[in-house]
């Protein structure tokens, strides 16, 4: 689907022969029955393919199979949308990526390396400060040696019972100058006060949890990065996550793609395939055109961000932008070319379904990031006026 060297084609091919032997769809509809999708083992073998490493730089212990961790990652991520896996690939590499570029070395040590080997999983609890989507602040405040954390984190996608939770918290007594900025803080999410409340969802493989911070005492290397420097940390942080969510959404699009380009050349209607109908052609050509271009926009995005280009805030912010809304409206319409068995609970489409549309709503919906696309251009054109349109 995506331009690719031969080391990203074989890390993609095994991570592709690994679920379609582990995650079948009559596995996936059995974990749907199961309050808890998270298996130790699978993932420990899934870390050692390589699936939790490469965002993290090389002198932190990570590294990349072509130069560039995101788009070696997107290859995996992709993989996880076409099978609707379980496991928390982007919230473990979110967080490994903060670790390594500014976690202190005794978390490239404990947390970092648990992370790496599989025995431990992370979230990151994303919670913009402003906007319609700011969610309940934590706060955090200074306690001997250390920091005491108090607040709600909304949601957050369960992992490892002995895993972590990233959080930016603010508190002027935690800060190099006073002021009220935030900083991120690394926080086990088995440490005493940290409480989880379940939510529902419509992802059959994946759970979200609400977490729920009261006087949560972490030591003074739990602070991830300079003090303060959370809000800044948090756009690389979104960039990542939502290059990997797009990525995931094009996997699911490409399967129900494929599905249904088998069911219109199989289907008979009055003694003809129904592909050869053609309307049914036409729609089958747009539906492609969708995929296409969001596995463009999505390959594009996965680079500049993973090379840090000064664009890549506006390539990240296309790409969830674009894909988050057509993605969801280029599998429903392969449901409604199947039609009656497609919105059948019996039928895989919905599998697909259900993971582009969780995707496409977590850590900002299609529209946010078309706003925040919105504002970094106007932010740039209005710099090139100053700057007399050099």
């Amino acid at each position: 689907m995506f331009t690719q060297t031969a080391d990203q084609d074989l890390l993609e091919a095994t991570t592709e022969q690994y679920l379609e032997a582990t995650y079948p769809p009559t596995r996936i509809r059995e974990l749907a029955r199961q309050d808890s999708t998270f298996d130790p083992v699978l993932w420990k073998r899934g870390a050692e393919l390589g699936w939790t490493s490469l965002l993290v730089p090389e002198g932190s212990g990570g590294g990349s199979v072509s130069g560039n961790g995101l788009a070696d990652l997107l290859a995996v991520a992709f993989q996880f949308g076409r099978h609707a896996a379980p496991g928390p690939l982007i919230g473990t590499n979110v967080v490994a990526a903060a670790l390594g570029r500014w976690g202190s070395k005794e978390r490239h040590g404990g947390p970092l390396a648990e992370l790496f080997d599989g025995a431990a999983t992370a979230a990151w609890g994303y919670s913009p400060r402003t906007g319609p989507r700011a969610g309940a602040a934590v706060r955090a405040g200074r306690s001997g040696d250390g920091f005491l954390l108090d607040g709600v984190v909304p949601c957050v996608e369960s992992g490892a019972p002995n895993g972590y939770l990233l959080v930016a918290a603010s508190g002027s007594d935690t800060t190099a100058d006073g002021d009220d900025a935030r900083s991120h803080y690394l926080v086990p999410l088995d440490a005493p006060g940290v409480r989880t409340s379940p939510l529902g969802g419509i992802d059959l493989t994946r759970r979200h949890a609400a977490v729920t911070l009261q006087e949560v005492a972490v030591a003074a290397n739990a602070q991830v990065g300079e003090p303060g420097s959370a809000d800044d940390h948090d756009e690389l942080l979104l960039d990542l996550t939502a290059v990997l969510q797009a990525g995931e959404i094009v996997g699911a699009m490409e399967r129900a793609f494929a599905m249904t380009l088998r069911w219109v050349n199989d289907r008979y209607s009055f003694g003809r395939p129904l592909g050869s109908y053609q309307e049914i052609k036409h729609r089958m050509a747009d539906l492609r055109t969708q995929l296409e271009a969001s596995a463009a926009v999505t390959e594009k995005a996965a680079r500049r961000v993973g090379e840090g280009t000064p664009d890549a805030h506006s390539w990240a912010s296309a790409a969830k932008a674009h894909v988050g809304r057509v993605g969801p409206e280029v599998i429903q319409d392969c449901v409604q070319l199947h039609g009656g068995i497609g919105i059948t609970f019996e039928h895989d489409l919905h599998l697909y379904l259900r993971r582009a549309t969780v995707d496409a709503q977590l850590f900002g919906t299609p529209a946010t990031f078309t706003d925040r696309l919105v504002g970094l251009t106007e932010t740039a054109l209005a710099a090139t006026a100053q700057d007399g349109g050099k």
